[in-house]
Order: C-alpha cells, then sequence, then structure tokens
C-alpha cells in the first residue's frame, strides 16, 4: 500500500507558477498517495494517517494556530516534514517554524544556471547525483547558516553564478531529526522545468522518502 502524503500548497505571499506541476510530479511518485489541499483547516485535523507533510512552495503564514499546534505534536511524535523550495519563506511569525526547518530565506539573486556540489552522497536524496550538480534555479540565500544543526546534503558553488551572498559555506539541501520526527529540505524547485527533470525528481522522491520512512540511509 502506497504510503500517504498531506501536500499544502497554501501561499498568502508570493505564489509560484511552477506550483501545479509541482504537485502533479509528487503526485507521479507511485510509492506515494497524495493529498493536496490549500485549506488550513486540513492541517487542523489529526495527521498520524500521513507518512510525511510536505510543504510545496509554501508562502506566508499558512496555518492557523490550531494548525501550528498539530503540525509540532505530529513531527514530534514521528511524522515526517519536507520543504520545497519557498517552505523557507513561510511562517515567519512562528518561531518554532523555522527551528523545525532548520533556516528561513533571506534573499535570491536573479534566476540563473549554476553548480551545486554533493556534500553527502549517501542519503536518499543524492545518492543518485553528481559530485557536481549543474541546476538554473534562485539560488536562496539564508538568514543564518544552518550547519551544525542539520545534516547538509548539497550545497550551492557561489563561483558559479552571480549575485550569491552567504560565501563558500552554502547550505542548499538538508535533513535533520527533530525530535521523534524527520526533516527534509531542499531549496531548488522554483521552475516548472525542474519538475520534469529526472535528477531534481530523484532528489525530491528521496528527500521526501527519507522524511516519510519509506526509504532509508544507505
Amino acid at each position: 500500500m502506497a504510503s500517504r502524503l498531506l501536500v499544502c500548497t497554501r501561499t498568502t505571499d508570493y505564489r509560484h507558477d511552477s506550483i501545479p506541476d509541482a504537485v502533479a510530479a509528487v503526485r507521479g511518485f507511485d510509492d506515494f498517495e497524495v493529498h493536496a489541499t490549500e485549506d488550513p483547516a486540513a492541517l487542523e485535523r489529526p495527521l498520524d494517517g500521513y507518512a510525511a507533510v510536505v510543504f510545496l512552495s509554501t508562502s506566508g503564514d499558512v496555518l492557523t494556530p490550531a494548525g501550528r499546534e498539530r503540525l509540532a505534536s505530529y513531527v514530534e511524535s514521528g511524522g515526517g516534514f519536507a520543504g520545497v523550495h519557498a517552505a523557507a519563506c513561510t511562517e515567519y511569525g512562528w518561531p518554532y517554524y523555522g527551528e523545525l526547518l532548520g533556516a528561513r530565506f533571506d534573499r535570491h539573486p536573479e534566476l540563473q544556471p549554476g553548480r551545486a556540489v554533493v556534500e553527502d552522497p549517501d542519503h536518499p536524496a543524492t545518492r543518485h547525483l553528481p559530485a557536481e550538480w549543474d541546476v538554473t534555479d534562485e539560488w536562496y540565500d539564508f538568514r543564518s547558516n544552518p550547519r551544525g544543526a542539520v545534516r547538509v546534503l548539497v550545497r550551492a558553488d557561489e563561483s558559479s553564478y552571480d549575485g550569491g551572498g552567504m560565501g563558500d559555506d552554502h547550505p542548499l539541501a538538508w535533513c535533520r531529526e527533530h525530535a521523534a520526527g524527520r526533516v527534509f529540505y531542499t531549496a531548488l524547485g522554483h521552475t516548472s522545468e525542474a519538475y520534469t527533470d529526472r535528477d531534481f525528481l530523484a532528489h525530491l522522491r528521496g528527500g521526501i522518502g527519507w522524511a516519510a520512512r519509506t526509504v532509508g540511509d544507505e
């Protein structure tokens, strides 16, 4: 039986045109049954039946107070959480969320090609990737560097694009344990084209699968 995912795409700030393509791509992962929603009440109800909750390019405040409480309890009790791209631009007013995700979005240069470097090739989100991965994206900078609090999987090579603001140590995708739960985040996924790219889709599927405990580390 496929594991269930609750995929939240609610936005109260910037909305990505790629969201429909992103949802369609996740629906195409045959090891998951996807419930996609923009209704904040969906996060107020019991989440125990889901292997993971995915914030897919959410933005702004997307949860009610009851939803915040429910999500925190779910992850701390062993649930999975995955954030994609603008998930780092979400719930700025809830300090717990920043801790859960690992870092918050600060800024990005213009959309452009660049190079990502795989730091940890033994994770399901990275084991299929080349050591250096050519990507076109927005190359998010974060308000703080999450290294030390997270397991960094991929970093950006700022010498490969213009406008980076974090320097040589620029985490781009990571995972972490949070109480009994698992959290995965990737800053990639801005464009619709990403959701037809084989490498990115395997990266996303592996990260979500790790958070949902449907795949494991080597």
